[in-house]
């Protein structure tokens, strides 16, 4: 017979073995602790009712047979069972009664004790809502003995700490974004409607207007270079090779040197030293270049510059310290954030777009490494890139 193709309504369950997973979900937890609480004692008396009854029993067919020589003849046996049963009649009637109470009493206490043990839960539910609906400053607080309710309560708000500092990072990059963005774009709105403005406008005022806006257009690429810069370093998803980093220190250092010269600022010697690192070639050179261009941009006239490659372990660590500004010790960690620079996040020229510790910093993460951020005590910062070297290169 040819195979006939099954249709849907053939392969679907039928609605009574589809509706039995959601009918025996129906209890709440705090019914079902109940039930169970009842159960077990409940069953337990039982358990132990039936063994006491059977062992009178027991003990009712033991005594007439040795009672069998004793004085009374057939009617004192009698009585003795008589009595005997209606003994065991009597208790078991009593022990069941008892053994209903008793149920309904564990049921009462089991359904208290559920609700106190679940009333964090509840808790957590209203305010599992409540940061659902935006609002993420409540927190559970939970006291008491450490338990698997607590560990739970103190994770989720470590859960909701996290998320409202991510949030608000995340809505301060957004602001500062936006401001980074629409200020350029205004200034040259406005420098375009004062050139127009003046009907006797020159060839030479055009000039100078096409390339302060050739400028302004310069300054917007780079940031929002950086910013893909830094959106390809938080993504996880990396090439990864051998890369040497003493290697791309020498070559940052080479292309920096002229803007130093210009600046008055000391640049260090190349690291003569050989540290592999596996990562992507192309961020670790924007991490290396970010951290040698912020110390040479954020000095003073005659400042210096101190850099140190190590091997140490498992690990490469590329510490660059310059002078400059004294940086508040509060205002290392806001460093990180985009937008964010060490005099402020005013944008002045050659500052350049405040992206690049924040670019730092994710490369670091990308790669399982980290970004180190000090004070110098005379002014200026130092900042250490942590990396794990290349397996090879650990166990030297």
């Amino acid at each position: 017979m040819p195979h006939r193709p099954s249709t849907a309504a053939e392969e679907a369950p039928p609605p009574a073995a589809s509706a039995a997973g959601p009918r025996s979900r129906r209890l709440t937890i705090r019914a079902r602790l109940t039930l169970t609480y009842a159960g077990l004692v409940t069953g337990s008396g039982a358990v132990l009712i039936t063994l006491v009854y059977l062992y009178m029993r027991r003990f009712q067919v033991a005594v007439p047979g040795e009672s069998a020589g004793m004085d009374g003849g057939e009617e004192s046996i009698y009585l003795r069972v008589t009595l005997m049963s209606e003994f065991l009649n009597r208790m078991l009637a009593i022990s069941l009664g008892a053994l209903v109470l008793l149920a309904l009493l564990s049921g009462a206490v089991g359904w208290a004790v559920a609700g106190r043990m679940l009333a964090p839960l509840s808790t957590m539910n209203e305010a599992a809502k409540q940061a659902a609906s935006g609002d993420l400053s409540r927190r559970l607080a939970l006291e008491g003995p450490r338990d698997e309710i607590r560990d739970l309560a103190d994770t989720y708000d470590r859960m909701l700490d996290s998320l409202e500092s991510s949030l608000g990072t995340y809505r301060r990059f957004a602001a500062n974004a936006s401001h980074e963005l629409r200020t350029p774009l205004a200034t040259a709105q406005t420098m375009i409607d004062v050139t127009l403005a003046d009907p006797a406008a020159s060839v030479q005022q055009l000039r100078s207007l096409a390339q302060r806006l050739r400028e302004t257009n310069r300054a917007n690429v780079e940031t929002v270079d950086a910013l893909l810069d830094l959106a390809e370093a938080q993504s996880g998803d990396i090439y990864r090779e051998d890369v040497d980093l003493g290697e791309v220190v020498s070559a940052v250092l080479a292309r920096l040197a002229p803007e130093a010269d210009a600046r008055g600022v000391t640049p260090p010697d190349p690291p003569d030293v050989l540290v592999v690192v596996e990562g992507d070639p192309v961020l670790l050179r924007q991490a290396v270049s970010n951290l040698l261009r912020n110390a040479v941009r954020h000095n003073v006239p005659g400042g210096g510059i101190e850099l140190a490659l190590t091997r140490t372990g498992g690990r490469a660590r590329l510490r660059v310290s310059n002078d400059g500004s004294h940086v508040p010790a509060e205002r290392l960690e806001s460093l990180r954030e985009p937008f964010v620079r060490g005099a402020g996040r005013g944008r002045t020229r050659g500052a350049g777009h405040g992206l690049g510790l924040a670019i730092v910093s994710a490369v670091a993460a990308a790669h399982h490494g980290v970004l180190e951020l000090s004070a110098n005590p005379g002014g200026g910062l130092t900042a250490v890139l942590d990396l794990p070297v290349h397996a090879g290169e650990a166990e030297r």
